[in-house]
């Protein structure tokens, strides 16, 4: 990189609460904001320069549109400072409406509010099935990749929970390696960040202490506060492909324990869809509605933090190894593995939770096919969709 960050915290934090506050439209749609902001109009650093950042974030678990403004705050303020203050301002405005809306889900009652919180739930369906038909062409676009992608429904299926999770994942990188070498571009560009190569290493440890010791300090002490974060945290550092692939691992977390009834579950999931920012913010309303103790705000708090931060960890205990790792054949055929996998993961989502608890008539399943439509051949932004979702959910019981 040849720019020089010359920015402040200030200027940072201002630039992001910004799109936060007017990034609807996932992920993909984020990068693209991104680029916009700080590549054309205030010229941040250049387009080869973003590319490299984007495919960094892509490579690593974690929401790659926060993990891309979390690293572009880092560039521009020289430092972990201008990261921290990039990511806050980016989630702190939908956080602060899931949590208002967990808040106020709990007193929602009522015909019409249950019809609403009905549609809601359809909106689900509608966006995982576009999210795993965008998925599933780039991801799996041959017949090796379909068959780990298959392969992952079954295991996650017949396994269940979050065993099943990871099973599907470790599988997914396995066959990569043995199936996919060759089966896409070459790396180009460069990487490069004023991060140490031990302040990296470090970071990759803190990280991998985290994701190992912390559930067996849970259990030893009975913690349910390290309970709970344990739970977000290891959600977080297995979401490869996107912010949609948390809905299975949070479900097997949240859902199956029953800390989170699968009904709040998917009404929050579909709320999730209406407002800018990331979709890891679901995770405020997760931790304010869980059944035991923390939850409300110190929950919302919990929970937020351990989702994103091991997304955050990797990508910064990766800045200074991206370059060569990145060019490995080995690499680059476990990743393409992993994210067909992924793939699978999300169909399997689909029908469970998503499908059963949501469609329960013909006539939720033609809204929910409206709303598959309107998001894939139409092209509205998923808050229009919401609106239009929630709308219907609440005449279907006038009809």
């Amino acid at each position: 990189m040849v720019e020089k960050p010359v920015g402040n915290i200030a200027e940072i934090f201002a630039a992001f609460l910004k799109l936060g506050l007017t990034s609807f439209g996932g992920p993909i749609a984020h990068l693209g904001y991104f680029r916009s902001e700080f590549v054309e109009r205030r010229k941040w650093l250049s387009e080869s320069s973003y590319a490299d950042i984007v495919a960094l974030c892509q490579f690593l678990p974690g929401p790659a549109s926060s993990q891309v403004g979390f690293t572009l705050g880092i560039f521009r303020g020289n430092g972990l400072l201008g990261g921290l203050a990039a990511w806050l301002a980016f989630t702190m405005p939908s956080a602060v409406v899931m949590f208002a809306f967990a808040l106020g889900a709990t007193v929602f009652t009522g015909p019409f509010a249950e019809g609403v919180l009905h549609g809601l739930k359809l909106v689900a369906v509608a966006v995982v099935a576009q999210a795993i038909w965008g998925m599933a062409r780039s991801l799996t676009p041959d017949r090796e990749r379909a068959a780990i992608a298959l392969a992952a429904v079954a295991i996650v299926v017949f396994i269940g929970g979050s065993f099943g999770q990871i099973g599907a994942i470790a599988l997914g990188a396995v066959a990569g390696l043995w199936l996919c070498r060759g089966a896409g571009p070459e790396p180009t560009g460069h990487l490069g960040f004023s991060v140490s190569h031990r302040l990296g290493v470090a970071t990759l440890v803190l990280f991998a202490v985290l994701f190992l010791v912390t559930p067996l300090v849970a259990a030893k002490t009975g913690s349910q506060s390290l309970a709970l974060f344990d739970a977000f945290y290891r959600s977080g550092a297995l979401v490869f492909g996107g912010g949609h692939v948390v809905l299975p691992l949070l479900q097997a977390e949240v859902v199956a324990p029953g800390w989170v009834s699968n009904a709040d579950f998917l009404t929050g999931y579909g709320m999730a869809q209406a407002v800018p920012g990331p979709l890891f913010t679901f995770a405020a309303y997760l931790g304010a509605v869980t059944g035991p103790a923390p939850n409300g705000l110190a929950g919302a708090v919990i929970a937020l933090i351990a989702l994103s931060l091991p997304g955050l960890l990797l990508v910064y205990g990766m800045l200074p190894f991206w370059d060569a790792l990145r060019q490995r054949p080995n690499t680059q055929a476990a990743m393409r593995g992993t994210n067909a996998a992924v793939v699978g993961i999300l169909g399997a989502a689909l029908y469970n939770p998503v499908w059963t608890s949501a469609v329960l008539t013909p006539r939720d399943f033609a809204v929910a096919l409206a709303g598959f439509l309107l998001l894939t051949v139409w092209k509205l932004p998923p808050w229009i969709v919401v609106v239009i979702l929630a709308a219907a959910g609440a005449a279907l019981p006038m009809i």
